[in-house]
């Protein structure tokens, strides 16, 4: 069973994640998601615990739980969801502007004619 943990210090690594759960039951896999670009923690992870029973023992134990300062959110993880093909519905294509299709005035004098009339 997969486990969402929220509210995670942002001190907390995969090892002390994975400490904190083996009391209740065999843990798989524990990992704390950390942003691509900055590299630090966004202060939640992922724990999959062999046994659907000890998974949920854990979340009742766990959940609110405070640890080093902060009360844990635990709760069974959500499926992911599929993304639509194309980027989704917020990306639609656009109409083209009227302004567009016109041929600009050109370079720098264009440029200042349309900024100051």
């Amino acid at each position: 069973m997969n486990i969402y943990v929220g509210n995670l210090p942002y001190t907390v690594r995969d090892e002390e994640l994975r400490a904190t759960f083996e009391p209740y039951g065999q843990v798989l896999s524990a990992e704390v998601i950390f942003d691509k670009r900055t590299r630090r923690s966004r202060g939640y992870g992922f724990v999959e615990m062999a046994n659907e029973a000890e998974a949920r023992r854990a979340i009742s134990a766990l959940n609110g739980k405070d640890l080093n300062g902060r009360e844990l959110r635990v709760d069974a993880s959500q499926p992911k969801t599929e993304k639509p093909a194309g980027g989704g519905e917020r990306h639609a294509p656009r109409a083209p502007r009227a302004a567009a299709a016109a041929p600009a005035a050109g370079g720098i004098k264009g440029f200042f004619r349309k900024l100051f009339g």
